[in-house]
């Protein structure tokens, strides 16, 4: 207890330095827990990109290539599946909800997707979080849209202004609808994922703009002057094919004995993918990441035991004096290693618990931001007990780097003595 009482004024007559490393590591505890906690949320959030979806179904491709055509709209679906298939399947028993998802159609190089009504009410993202209106409300009639936040904010668009839609993905569309723009009635809050940068209208729409100029006119007309007539049922139609479609189950019991039928489907070529699990596959794949993160984390902490290692070293040649005076009061060698050990202990453990309260603080002010940025869904719970294992490390890492600069103090005490070298 003596020798902790004295390190601990010792640190207080050098307040400055002291202060700078406690700082320092403090500022490297923080980054290191905010980047693990980043990273384990991030692959959770990854997972979570659509949750509460048990099924995707699309036509025979790779498990990846319809997660990321369906989800990420990214790349392109060969083959569609057909209305009847869609209904047929969607009309088993067990199915809780379907929700049929048609692309191919952009505005600005960005995603249009024609769905029904039941997607505002059952797609969830994260950990099962549902999509809500910022501004208006789902689309009631055949020409109208919904944007996704991103959408919005990039091009400016308000209730009210109107969207022409142009066939093709990305940058390159060849024909732009202009006889038929879409009124925004809605705009989603942010999510984090690819919904954020999707125009959504009524899969009836998708069969009217690319269908005669007469079909379009009709059913404009009709949906003008029939406002309060149109149901679900009016704003899907029987389009000939869908790129892909949601499935939810009452019971996850369901889940793979349908999976496994619509992969054996003999009427169409068709694949059934459980979204958790390909999230998973494709993470598997983009793990170098997580290694690069890690990697930068472990960095910086040693750059700040380095920055502390430095700090001890600089000061002893200022404290041969001090450290000779408590050899004449009867201090021996051992005691002067133990008290500049003692010293880099107790500025680790500072600096971890100042750390760790400035990673609280950073959680709580960046929760939302990297929600609604970047999709992930920050976990602000207590120290988990790889965190704290962490902690640990960083305690034991700072005593060994400790055992440095004590070391050399044990030898100046034993060279010195009453003898001080100036």
């Amino acid at each position: 207890m003596l020798l902790i009482k004295l390190a601990t004024k010792s640190l207080l007559n050098r307040k400055a330095s002291a202060l700078l490393t406690l700082f320092t590591i403090a500022i490297s505890v923080m980054l290191l827990m905010s980047i693990e906690r980043v990273r384990v949320d991030a692959k959770s959030s990854f997972s979570n990109t659509i949750s509460g979806t048990d099924l995707i179904v699309g036509a025979r491709t790779g498990d990846i290539q319809l997660l990321l055509s369906s989800v990420f709209r990214i790349g392109h679906a060969n083959n569609g599946v057909s209305w009847k298939s869609y209904q047929y399947i969607s009309g088993q028993r067990g199915v809780k909800w379907a929700i049929p998802m048609s692309l191919g159609d952009s505005h600005k190089g960005l995603a249009v997707l024609g769905t029904n009504k039941d997607y505002f009410e059952h797609y969830r993202f994260a950990k099962k979080q549902p999509l809500s209106f910022s501004q208006g409300h789902d689309f009631n009639h055949l020409f109208e849209v919904v944007l996704g936040a991103e959408v919005a904010n990039t091009l400016g668009y308000q209730l009210g202004d109107e969207v022409v839609i142009a066939h093709g993905m990305g940058n390159t569309s060849f024909h732009n609808h202009d006889d038929n723009p879409f009124k925004v009635v809605g705009i989603l809050n942010p999510t984090g994922t690819p919904v954020d940068k999707t125009l959504h209208i009524p899969l009836a729409a998708i069969e009217a703009i690319h269908g005669g100029h007469a079909h379009q006119h009709e059913a404009a007309q009709a949906d003008a002057n029939d406002h309060d007539q149109h149901d679900d049922v009016d704003l899907v139609g029987t389009p000939k094919q869908i790129t892909a479609f949601l499935l939810g189950f009452d019971s996850p019991l369901y889940t793979l004995q349908v999976r496994r039928n619509i992969n054996q489907y003999k009427d169409e070529a068709l694949l059934a993918i459980m979204p958790g699990v390909t999230l998973r596959e494709l993470w598997e794949m983009l793990s170098i990441v997580e290694k690069i993160l890690l990697l930068f984390s472990i960095v910086v902490v040693l750059i700040s035991l380095l920055g502390m290692l430095t700090s001890l070293l600089s000061s002893l040649n200022q404290r041969r004096r001090e450290l000779a005076i408590l050899r004449s009061v009867g201090a021996r060698p051992w005691h002067i290693f133990t008290l500049i050990s003692v010293e880099s202990l107790l500025i680790t453990g500072l600096g971890c618990i100042v750390g760790t309260a400035l990673f609280y603080a950073l959680m709580l002010l960046g929760a939302d931001y990297l929600q609604s940025h970047a999709g992930i869904s920050l976990n602000i719970a207590l120290l988990s007990s790889y965190e704290l294992m962490l902690l640990a490390a960083i305690m034991v890492a700072g005593f060994i780097v400790g055992l440095i600069p004590a070391t050399r103090a044990y030898f100046y005490s034993l060279a010195d003595g009453m003898s001080i070298k100036i």
